[in-house]
């Protein structure tokens, strides 16, 4: 059996599970492919913070929605990764290297430190990054 695919989702993606919006379907067969297990998302902890925090300005959603999400994101069992002294030095030099935040380049460090495709809708990152990939050109394996 071949390995699995390794994906590390951003929040721009990650947000898509819980609201309907432009390339939600996408989104959710990302996260089908992913149950079925067909798929290994990783991400880092950091999307924990700006999964609520892009939901709570969701006038759509209120405490007890965002707590809901957040908690679906841990029931999925999505290898969730707490910083690495690695990945965080990365992350650095990454930032410097493609003129971006840390925090977007925390996605890019892990991507590259785990030799994994990482999944954006950041038109930006897919750019600057040789192993980004733009949802709505990423077709899961079923």
């Amino acid at each position: 059996m071949a390995p699995k695919e390794i994906v590390v989702v951003d929040a721009s993606v990650a947000v898509k599970w819980f609201s309907d919006e432009e390339l939600t379907e996408e989104a959710l067969e990302v996260r089908q492919s992913y149950i079925d297990d067909n798929l290994q998302i990783v991400v880092p902890d950091l999307i924990l913070y700006e999964l609520s925090n892009a939901l709570r300005y969701n006038p759509k959603y209120d405490d007890g929605d965002v707590q809901k999400a957040y908690q679906s994101i841990l029931d999925m069992e999505i290898d969730v990764l707490a910083p690495s002294n690695e990945v965080i030095q990365l992350a650095i030099e990454k930032a410097f290297e493609l003129d971006m935040t840390v925090y977007d380049a925390t996605y890019t460090a892990l991507a590259e430190y785990l030799e994994a495709t990482l999944l954006t809708t950041d038109d930006e990152i897919v750019e600057t990054f040789s192993k980004a990939v733009n949802l709505q050109n990423y077709r899961p394996e079923k």
